[in-house]
């Protein structure tokens, strides 16, 4: 409820305030707009980065004999339930079965393992949560994709899920409901 206040004046000069009591509308609710916050499709877990750098001679030559040992006797347990990114960090001579070999390693233990950095590995996981919403269910509604939250949110998950929108929706904006721009409209028959 709002207030709202009247001055008037009695016969005998005296002030009276008046107070009104008034419904408060919002209007962004009333509106019709859909906000989608790409943060709900954030998988939860425990990120880590597996730099192999320090498993490589010199920090520069991978040796087998070395890297299959280290394999071996890895307790791949610690990983339970992680969201893995495998990399190396150094400009190395790294063949790709050595990356194959810890994909298998983590695999039973891991919910999740890419090559590439924590943003690839972030970009990954926002791709496989985006590739299950059923964007029908916005058919003709006109949306606001939030744009500030809490964590980041990788730049191509909201190009996926602008892509996505798109058929459907009668029309599309970025930000916040108060404050949006536009990026989409449907035209009209």
């Amino acid at each position: 409820m709002g207030e709202r206040y009247d001055e008037r004046s009695s016969p005998v000069g005296i002030r009276i305030y008046v107070i009104t009591m008034e419904e408060i509308t919002n209007k962004v609710a009333d509106s019709g707009i859909i906000t989608i916050n790409p943060e709900d499709y954030n998988q939860k877990g425990e990120r880590f980065l597996l730099d192999i750098k320090p498993l490589l001679f010199q920090e520069l030559i991978l040796k087998e004999k070395d890297f299959r040992e280290f394999i071996k006797n890895e307790d791949w347990s610690k990983y339970q339930d992680k969201l893995v990114a495998i990399t190396c960090s150094n400009d190395a001579i790294v063949p790709t079965w050595a990356y194959m070999l810890l994909g298998l390693a983590l695999e039973p233990y891991a919910k999740k393992v890419v090559f590439g950095d924590l943003l690839l590995l972030e970009t990954v996981l926002f791709e496989s949560a985006i590739d299950k919403i059923d964007f029908s269910q916005f058919a003709g509604a006109r949306v606001v994709i939030k744009g500030c939250g809490d964590i980041a949110v990788p730049n191509d998950a909201y190009v996926k899920l602008a892509n996505g929108l798109k058929p459907y929706v009668k029309s599309m904006m970025f930000g916040e409901p108060c404050s949006t721009v536009p990026l989409y409209k449907a035209k009209k028959d």
